[in-house]
């Protein structure tokens, strides 16, 4: 007899085999379509730092090899492919022309050639910063021409708002010149070796050498002219810093009274408790202490530089006993009163002279004995001898975080001002500047930060090449007896591959190793230079590639595109390629746009039967100027701070040149190359 449950399991087998189950894509291509969707949500989002990103996916794709076609050994190839290396040796090569100070020499005749005339200014600027992008990394020589721009400005009453996106512009649109002028070129030399068939091979050094001088000129052609006017002026033409960055009402001195409450607290204990007051800087006895603030114990009569709104201020004058150094001086000069007993100490600068006995930061200055080190103060008839001047002087200084580990620290304000031994007084953040609560601010690349700090501190911050000292109106002495040196050897790389005597990376490593044997770089300051961010971004990103032709993703999306754009020609469609690029580009890292991008441009040629080429440089060059953003790009980000712009603006003066690039460079890999 038969079961009735195993009659309804054969009718439902059969009524199974008469219907198609069946997938519209296969699981690979599902499966690299949901880690490229995590991946982009992950690179547009940040909640952890685009190499970390790429890492993961580079992680994942290996995990998922039965599905992605990724194995260990093709997932880890990043590290050691040929343009991630030439990258790594294009950041040494940059870092020791840097060293030799002949990019600072340039700047120096700027300044000679341009005087007032702000349209020689930018001309002097964009003709600079755009050829020597071409040959050389363009962060340091953006990083090196923001404060010979902002000092440049501030003499000549020029908004150095006015100079800073062009700058950062030309310096993008300088390196389509050549395959080295940026790192998105060189992986597009390799995606496409990798992808454009049996005899595609890596871009010559001059491969596009011709459009990228047509780029470049327009570009130039229309920050003079065009984009001149679109610019705007954020930041006022003069000023001191305190008034560019709004500090007059924020900023003052503070008397401490003898019986005030904070008489032998440490300034950490005032500058990370609940109250919004920052000491930066006390003078006691006529000398000024800034080095060791924060371990430092307040004493009766000592004169409290402090950073705090007005709502702070009188809260702590209130309650703590301190009075403010303004009103005071106008009365003991105003003969209304004398200085009370009890305020200060007989040596005390207040018992000088009142033409001496006003602080000031530039002047006197030295290192107070510490508790347990040099004794006590002597008091009021104690004798004891009035400690040596050690001649350390202060000032005001603006200091730039570049991209790079700035992008990714969460140690904030209180962890810089530990680091370099300084205080922040304000942080500019593209036009917004933040000076309140300053100790819960998280940096980010592309800040601002006004620091109150001692000359030998400020020659540690120029040291570090991730920082740069904006409002620096000195110079870094340098070896100029190397120049010659280190140019021969950049023109040696450049010539051995222009002639194809060795491949680009040999020919680079081998310039990095004549750098060292030269003496102009030492290996620590090589390792210093490298962005490694970019480096592991290139080494997670590159085996995105793989998966993306082995899984036949690449050819999916292309035949949905051909689909999709049946009525367009291929011209058009070339530009669309150009300009969906630039603005993926925007979301996401210009490399991260190369690999998602390049792929699917050559399979969409394959189809359509025109020239791949032609398809692989639209890519190319869209994601090697992304010109509608500060986070587009990283030289966007460093003058975004520097030029207190606002999001917007890089849209503003960007997008018509954007619109201009897409016709200029779709009609020129036309005509240079065919479609």
């Amino acid at each position: 007899m038969t079961n009735v449950g195993d009659v309804s399991s054969l009718l439902t087998s059969a009524l199974l085999q008469q219907i198609p189950v069946q997938l519209p894509v296969s699981v690979d291509v599902l499966v690299v379509l949901a880690v490229v969707a995590a991946a982009l949500v992950l690179f547009v989002l940040q909640p952890v730092s685009i190499d970390t990103t790429a890492i993961a996916l580079m992680v994942t794709l290996i995990l998922l090899e039965p599905w992605t076609g990724v194995s260990p050994q093709e997932g880890v190839s990043g590290f050691s492919n040929p343009a991630t290396l030439t990258v790594l040796a294009m950041f040494v090569l940059s870092e020791g022309v840097r060293q030799t100070g002949v990019i600072q020499i340039l700047t120096r005749k700027i300044e000679a050639f341009a005087g007032d005339s702000e349209s020689r200014q930018l001309l002097a600027i964009v003709g600079l910063s755009g050829p020597t992008a071409g040959f050389v990394n363009n962060t340091p020589i953006v990083a090196m021409l923001i404060p010979a721009v902002t000092n440049l400005a501030r003499k000549t009453g020029t908004s150095p708002s006015k100079l800073l996106i062009p700058l950062s512009f030309a310096s993008m649109l300088g390196g389509t010149l050549t395959v080295i002028g940026t790192s998105t070129n060189l992986l597009a030399s390799e995606v496409w070796a990798q992808v454009g068939g049996p005899t595609a091979e890596p871009f010559s050094l001059f491969e596009f050498t011709q459009l990228g001088v047509v780029v470049l000129a327009v570009g130039i052609v229309y920050l003079l002219t065009v984009g001149r006017y679109l610019t705007p002026a954020r930041i006022a033409a003069e000023g001191t810093a305190t008034d560019q960055f709004g500090m007059a009402d924020y900023l003052t001195d503070v008397v401490v009274r003898e019986d005030a409450e904070i008489v032998g607290s440490q300034i950490r204990e005032l500058r990370y408790g609940e109250l919004d007051l920052d000491v930066f800087q006390i003078v006691r006895n006529g000398r000024t202490i800034v080095r060791g603030l924060s371990s430092e114990r307040i004493r009766a009569g000592d004169i409290l530089s402090v950073r705090a709104s007005q709502e702070a201020l009188e809260q702590v004058i209130e309650d703590e006993h301190l009075e403010l150094l303004p009103e005071l001086v106008d009365a003991v000069e105003g003969g209304e009163e004398s200085i009370p007993g009890g305020y200060a100490p007989e040596r005390h600068a207040w018992n000088r002279p009142a033409a001496t006995r006003t602080p000031d930061t530039d002047g006197e200055s030295g290192e107070e004995p510490r508790d347990g080190e040099g004794g006590e103060e002597p008091r009021d008839g104690e004798g004891g001898e009035e400690p040596k001047d050690t001649g350390e002087e202060t000032s005001l200084s603006e200091v730039v975080l570049l991209p790079g580990p700035w992008s990714d620290r969460r140690g904030g304000t209180a962890r810089f001002e530990r680091e370099y031994d300084v205080t922040v007084l304000a942080i500019r953040r593209g036009n917004e500047v933040i000076r309140q609560r300053l100790r819960d601010v998280s940096l980010q690349a592309g800040d601002v930060l006004l620091v109150q700090t001692s000359d030998d501190v400020l020659d540690r911050l120029r040291a570090d090449t991730h920082i740069v000292v904006s409002s620096d109106g000195l110079w870094e002495e340098f070896d100029r007896t190397q120049i010659p040196v280190a140019l021969g050897i950049v023109a040696g790389v450049v010539g051995l591959a222009a002639l194809e005597y060795l491949p680009i990376m040999v020919s680079a490593l081998t310039g990095v190793v004549a750098m060292f044997f030269s003496g102009i770089l030492r290996p620590a300051e090589a390792y210093e230079a490298i962005d490694w961010n970019v480096i592991f971004l290139l080494a997670g990103i590159i085996p995105l590639g793989v998966a993306f032709e082995a899984s036949g993703t690449a050819d999916l999306i292309a035949t949905s595109i051909v689909a999709g754009s049946a009525v367009l020609p291929p011209v058009a469609l070339l530009a669309t390629f150009y300009l969906g690029t630039a603005i993926i580009t925007e979301m996401v890292s210009n490399n991260a746009s190369v690999v998602l991008m390049l792929p699917i441009a050559v399979e969409v040629a394959g189809q359509l039967g025109v020239n791949a080429f032609a398809f692989a440089l639209a890519v190319t060059f869209a994601a090697s100027t992304p010109l509608l953003s500060p986070v587009g790009y990283q030289t966007n980000l460093m003058v975004y701070g520097p030029g207190g712009y606002k999001f917007t603006d890089f849209a503003r003066v960007g997008a018509p040149l954007q619109v201009i690039l897409t016709v200029v460079t779709t009609v020129g890999i036309v005509f240079f190359w065919g479609l």
